[in-house]
């Protein structure tokens, strides 16, 4: 009997409501459409062209200039110096940028203000200091790295000293502020409490601050290593060396299997990059 008026009741019961948000969402398709199909236009995107049978043949063609893959020995000698130098080219652009990036990190990170706790001396200096270290960090990764490589190939000639301070200037910005951002977003009491008794700036960061933030804070970095890694290969287009450089030369020799190899062995790097940001993220607390 308790069956069937549990049965009866879940066909007697009304059908569930509308999702209330249905309309919103529909509306905002409708205008993402609206306004993307016109841009698409101008940008004289067509999708259906490349499932034309002409263009098929063509791609096919092109895609059968990749195979098999370069492996003279003269080449893989070629292409192991370039991934060298993309790898060191990479890393001390990053560890140039982690220098600058922390001391205006932290020097933006509100948290680690005096003034936070209350009204105190020097209020009006720490808000200057704070609002030249966002217009810097602003100015440095508003430039694009590609840029200051060029600009800086026609200081320091071709190679990849351009490449390394490149990379350091952009990635400064986006260190700094990331870090900044992260260290905002954690928890901020064990350091407001360190700030509370009188402790320095330096004390409530390594011990209030970090150890909530460290694994976000390497796993960043990482990932922006592994950035680094491809910027510096387009960068050698412009004569900064690595893999860009010598990708560059075997695309103007229509080398095609040139070409794929230096693909594999970019593909390989980024996994390689990819792992250790998880051993590091797995090592962390």
């Amino acid at each position: 009997m308790a069956y069937l008026n549990t049965s009866i009741h879940s066909v007697l019961a009304p059908a569930p409501a509308r999702d209330p948000a249905a309309g919103k969402r529909l509306l905002s398709v409708i205008l993402g459409i609206v306004i993307l199909w016109p841009l698409l236009i101008i940008a004289q995107f067509d999708p259906f062209a490349i499932f034309d049978s002409e263009n098929l043949d063509v791609f096919a063609h092109f895609l059968s200039q990749f195979f098999p893959p370069a492996t003279s020995t003269e080449f893989l000698t070629l292409l192991l110096t370039a991934v060298i130098e993309t790898l060191a080219m990479a890393t001390a652009g990053i560890a140039l940028a982690i220098l600058l990036a922390i001391p205006l990190g932290l020097l933006l990170t509100y948290s680690l203000s005096i003034s936070r706790i209350g009204p105190g001396p020097g209020r009006g200096v720490g808000y200057v200091l704070r609002m030249c270290a966002r217009f810097l960090l602003l100015f440095l990764r508003g430039v694009p790295e590609i840029v200051w490589a060029l600009l800086l190939v026609r200081v320091f000639g071709l190679g990849t000293a351009a490449g390394v301070l490149a990379i350091a200037l952009t990635y400064s910005g986006m260190l700094g502020k990331v870090y900044s951002e992260i260290l905002e977003s954690s928890d901020t009491r064990a350091c407001r409490a360190l700030l509370l008794s009188g402790s320095g700036r330096t004390m409530a960061f390594l011990y209030g601050l970090l150890p909530g933030a460290a694994q976000e804070l390497a796993s960043y970095t990482v990932y922006r290593w592994e950035c680094a890694i491809r910027a510096s290969v387009i960068m050698g287009f412009v004569g900064a060396g690595g893999l860009g450089q010598l990708m560059d030369q075997s695309m103007k020799m229509l080398n095609a299997s040139e070409v794929s190899s230096i693909v594999i062995v970019f593909l390989i790097l980024v996994f390689v990059a990819d792992l250790v940001s998880y051993l590091i993220r797995k090592g962390l607390p």
